[in-house]
Order: structure tokens, then C-alpha cells, then sequence
């Protein structure tokens, strides 16, 4: 069995602990959340929960039954079997003395990012994109010294 990355929609009643109970049932099993985020679905009083995983397609069963059994859970949709649009976004904050500024706009413009902040000796650069995009603009980035990383995880949806 193959061990490949999993990205899984979870719609959720909008109720404290619910995030608790389900990261409680990845920990409980050995499952790694690579990365998850949470935030208000089109529906009132329900919340969309993108999580990212490493398993097999036995483990990634295994998870969605587990899911199923919480109360709070209405659906869970496995959006990597399909084609699906998935983002995430980056704030990273690297070192910048004047004379390398721009170089590392070179850097920011081929990947389509944005300063959003400059400081006496650093700048803040936001990109969005898929994990891939976000990857490379920071080994890209790294040589000039990356002062603090701040990621979202992926947010995803199917396509069409």
C-alpha cells in the first residue's frame, strides 16, 4: 500500500470542542494532521474543516467511518480522489538590508506574491498557492534568512 497525501472535507456542527473531538480522534488512531483549517461553511451553524493527512487509502477508510462516528460530524468528502482548487497562504517575514531588496523582489514578482510590510532590515512577503508554490518560494527565499514563518494549512473545495 501506498502512503500519499490525503485532503479531506469535513462539515461540522458549529460547536465548541468539535475541533477538540477531531484532531482527539487523529491523535487516538497515530494519524498525522499535516495541516487543518476550520472556518464557516455556506450553511448557518456549520463549519467546513480541511484537513491534510498521510496514509494509505485503508487508513484514509479508516478515518472517514471514525469521523462518521462523532456526533457532530455531518459529511466528510475525501477531495483529493477528484480534481479540486487547493490554496494556502503564507506571511514570511525575511532578513533585507536595503541592497537586497531587489533581489528578492525578482524573487516576489515571479511568484506573483506581495510585500506587505518593510522594515529597517526585513520584509514581509505574502504568497498564495497550492503547498507547492509555498514550498519553493521559501527554499528561494531561505539563502537571504527567513526571520519567522507563519502558514495557513490548505483550505480546498472540488472543482466545477
Amino acid at each position: 500500500m501506498m502512503t500519499k497525501s490525503h485532503v479531506i472535507a469535513v462539515l461540522v456542527n458549529d460547536q465548541p470542542g468539535v475541533l477538540q473531538r477531531v484532531s482527539g480522534l487523529f491523535g487516538r488512531r497515530g494519524f498525522n494532521i499535516e495541516s487543518i483549517t476550520v472556518g464557516q461553511s455556506e450553511e448557518q451553524g456549520l463549519s467546513r474543516m480541511v484537513i491534510v493527512t498521510q496514509g494509505d487509502d485503508t487508513t484514509l477508510e479508516q478515518i472517514e467511518k471514525q469521523l462518521y462516528k462523532l456526533i457532530d460530524v455531518i459529511k466528510v468528502v475525501n477531495l483529493s480522489a477528484n480534481p479540486m482548487v487547493s490554496r494556502e497562504l503564507a506571511l514570511i517575514k525575511v532578513k533585507a538590508e536595503p541592497a537586497e531588496r531587489p533581489e528578492i523582489m525578482g524573487v516576489v514578482e515571479t511568484f506573483r506574491a506581495a510585500v506587505v510590510d518593510i522594515g529597517s532590515g526585513s520584509m514581509v512577503v505574502q504568497v498564495i498557492g497550492d503547498t507547492e508554490k509555498i514550498d519553493a518560494m521559501i527554499e528561494l527565499l531561505r539563502p537571504y534568512g527567513i526571520r519567522e514563518l507563519s502558514r495557513t494549512g490548505v483550505t480546498a473545495m472540488p472543482r466545477g
